[in-house]
């Protein structure tokens, strides 16, 4: 792809970023984007009834979703591409108001991640997420956006804490409650505002997911304008890249799989999450409706699936690079990240390595490889809990970026042609073994 074209491309994951405040928007958002490309909704409560050559999704909790082609016959296998919804952030805790010598009020969150503490002060914010409300018969939920400038969470100046660049240790109690603002009679609650942005009554609300977000939009810089940054690259970045990618790919003989869960920055271990078995439903529900849930069957099948686990890594830093292992040395724009740990927190063997080398190279996407250094620990992805329920040959991949779990990250304009090109190859090629030996990828 030109550089024109990849500047094109990094505009729309940007803005789908600035419409995805926190993972129930983002889901939201892949849902209409496939409603509107004549894929069919399908709920878990419901009798499926699928037929060959459908395309259909399904989401599970509001937060997590899963959509998919299906061919015109019995899939030769599933060929997968999984990220993730979530980004580090502060959750806002029940009864969140604190009123500070009558003047001022702040909210009380609590934090959802590992995030980079610094990075959120002094930013515009607002809250998202979801509600859940009565209705005539029981309860429902609602999606929320308070869509302005909201809140902030103020640094204490410099003069008042002279060890703040001396590695002032953060209390999130203390140091990252953010300002709502003024304490007066009759202000309107937080509360208030949140019903009134749902269009409910404060009694109808029952019980709330709501957490903050960045209003910073996103920017394209650099020299030869070869860098962005945005809120919540990681992960919306493969998100994004991977709907595309299965938009845009003609069918095949095999399911053509989009997974989108929820829950990464916490463990995956949640009814959404990659842990559990929302995937693993959805085959065996798939298996049922094409006749081919015989256990014998089925197992033929997944022995020629694929997954690419999706999720980003760490670019060599330009102020660290000391940080990056010696032999290895990740770059942005230096191609799609290929990510290898002998722990297997990251499940790339030299089969899956092997075979998504031969699919880059059959797309004309670059690739590198990212491994951590020895002596620090690094975090684990996708892959290897959706293994646990339904296990496949798996890659992890993503990007090479820099400032992971800030509030305002940065990443490669040129990796994201790279690897939708990758994307796009992956969900057009199939896999058959020939034996444990012989992989034919066509």
């Amino acid at each position: 792809m030109s550089n024109t074209e990849n500047i094109i491309l990094t505009n729309e994951i940007m803005n789908f970023i600035e419409k995805s405040p926190v993972c129930f928007q983002a889901v939201e958002n892949i849902s209409d984007i496939l409603l509107s490309k004549g894929y069919r909704r399908l709920y878990e409560s419901e009798a499926w009834d699928l037929k060959p050559g459908e395309k259909c999704f399904v989401v599970r909790n509001n937060s997590s979703v899963i959509g998919f082609k299906l061919p015109e016959n019995i899939p030769g296998s599933f060929m997968i591409i999984a990220s993730h919804s979530d980004s580090p952030t502060f959750k806002i805790k029940p009864n969140p108001e604190i009123v500070i010598e009558n003047n001022y009020i702040k909210l009380n969150v609590e934090k959802y991640g590992g995030m980079i503490y610094t990075s959120w002060l002094d930013k515009p914010l607002s809250v998202a997420g979801r509600i859940v409300v009565k209705s005539d018969s029981g309860v429902e939920t609602k999606c929320v956006n308070i869509d302005r400038d909201l809140l902030s969470i103020p640094s204490l100046a410099i003069h008042m804490n002279r060890e703040v660049n001396d590695g002032y240790k953060f209390n999130p109690q203390k140091d990252m409650l953010p300002l709502f603002g003024d304490s007066h009679n009759g202000h309107k609650s937080f509360i208030d505002l949140i019903a009134a942005e749902a269009e409910v009554t404060v009694e109808d609300i029952l019980g709330t997911d709501l957490f903050l977000y960045n209003r910073m939009k996103g920017s394209i810089w650099g020299r030869d304008s070869e860098y962005f940054s945005c809120p919540r690259i990681d992960n919306l970045e493969s998100a994004y890249l991977s709907l595309k990618a299965l938009l845009n790919s003609e069918s095949t003989a095999a399911v053509q799989m989009l997974c989108v869960f929820d829950n990464e920055e916490v463990g995956s271990g949640t009814k959404q999450g990659a842990k559990s078995t929302f995937l693993y439903d959805t085959v065996m529900r798939i298996a049922e409706d094409l006749g081919f849930s015989n256990y014998s069957k089925l197992q033929k099948i997944l022995a020629s699936s694929f997954m690419v686990s999706a999720d980003n890594g760490h670019a060599v830093h330009p102020n660290y690079p000391e940080m990056a292992c010696p032999t290895n040395r990740p770059y942005m724009n230096g191609g799609v990240l290929i990510k290898y740990n002998a722990q297997q927190k990251y499940t790339t063997d030299a089969v899956s390595e092997g075979i998504f080398k031969r699919i880059c190279e059959k797309g004309g996407a670059e690739y590198q490889e990212y491994v951590n250094r020895s002596d620090i620990l690094g975090g684990s992805t996708l892959g290897n809990l959706s293994g646990e329920h339904v296990s496949i040959n798996t890659v992890d991949v993503g990007a090479a970026q820099l400032a992971m779990h800030s509030a305002y990250e940065t990443a490669g304009v040129n990796d994201t042609g790279c690897i939708y090109k990758s994307f796009k190859e992956f969900y057009s090629s199939e896999i058959i073994v020939k034996s444990d030996t012989s992989y034919e990828i066509v």
